[in-house]
């Protein structure tokens, strides 16, 4: 595996155990706000091919409630 594939992977691998954290009783919320974001923020730019050709990370969809 390429090492930013392994970052990526690796990285959104401990953002859905920390999501799991947050569901347990009695869990850390301090922990989970500190460390959250910054998991968030070091998640590298994602391995090519990950998304179609054209594929524009900062075009996301349009919720409802949400200005065009």
């Amino acid at each position: 595996m390429c090492r930013d594939c392994e970052d990526f992977t690796r990285t959104v691998v401990m953002l859905g155990q920390l999501a799991l954290y947050a569901d347990t009783l009695g869990a850390d919320q301090s922990f989970i706000e500190a460390v959250g974001p910054s998991l968030a923020a070091s998640l590298p730019e994602p391995p090519p091919g990950t998304f179609p050709p054209g594929y524009d990370l900062n075009d996301g969809l349009e919720y409802p409630g949400e200005p065009s």
